[in-house]
């Protein structure tokens, strides 16, 4: 008999920060297992280019949904259309995410404020209105939030960046804790170095790169697809009892002393 622990056949899937990287790459990986998926990132012609290539090959339905998130008060509006295109939504996968590196003595309010709208506040009000919703259809659903090595600890120029991951775990746990009553499962993620387009450029410092893969027991960079599993597991069957947890698919790092 076939096994359904990790098949996401007849769920709807929402993946921020959809449009390239890490977003992209899990947005692939639940089609790939049966979800169907909604996009949503600032660059339209990503969103359909990944739309087009999801429902194309992989034969699941893929909505694009072009938004900056951080227009908070839009985004009320964003998840009510999204709802009304779908159907409705099983999944939410916070992936949208946003840095600025340098001096913290030196960092301005703006960035500062910036960082932590799109990487934490559009979060919670994602979550917010997935709930709601959740609740409406008296159903529960399942919310992954990504979050980074910057759950587990900081390094240099990397304030706003690490606040607003620190505190998405934390959201991540209260919310496990507010919304299993829902039957809402709400778990994180913590990739460590990932070779996206975004990293490129640490990629490319040899003296960075060479620091990485020295605190890296696997030696070497991660790649995107090296997250899809975790992913499927925390939205699929095989994850009903798993809640409140943050998974660090980072080749070690966080095991060594």
């Amino acid at each position: 008999m076939e096994s359904r622990l990790f098949d996401l056949t007849g769920r709807t899937a929402l993946v921020t920060g959809a449009g390239r990287g890490i977003g992209l790459t899990l947005a692939k990986g639940l089609a790939e297992h049966g979800a169907d998926v909604v996009l949503t990132a600032r660059t339209e012609s990503e969103l359909l280019a990944a739309s087009q290539f999801i429902e194309g090959r992989m034969g699941r339905r893929a909505w694009a949904f072009p938004f900056d998130l951080a227009d908070l008060s839009g985004i009320g509006t964003l998840f009510d259309a999204i709802v009304q295109a779908t159907g409705g939504i099983d999944i939410l996968m916070n992936c949208a995410g946003i840095t600025v590196r340098e001096s913290t003595e030196e960092m301005s309010l703006e960035d500062f404020s910036r960082v932590m709208e799109v990487n934490l506040t559009s979060a919670l009000l994602l979550s917010q209105a997935f709930c709601r919703h959740r609740r409406e259809v008296d159903k529960g659903g399942r919310i992954v939030n990504i979050g980074s090595l910057a759950c587990h600890a900081a390094r240099p120029t990397i304030a706003a960046y690490a606040c607003s991951k620190m505190g998405l775990l934390g959201l991540t746990k209260t919310l496990a804790v507010e919304w299993a009553r829902y039957g809402i499962n709400v778990n994180a993620i913590g990739p460590g170095y990932i070779a996206t387009e975004l990293t490129a450029p640490l990629q490319a410092d040899a003296e960075f790169s060479r620091w990485v893969l020295s605190k890296t027991p696997l030696g070497r960079w991660g790649r995107p697809e090296d997250l899809v599993g975790t992913a499927v597991l925390l939205t699929s069957p095989a994850g009903d009892f798993i809640t409140g947890q943050i998974f660090y698919v980072d080749g070690g790092w966080t095991a060594l002393v």
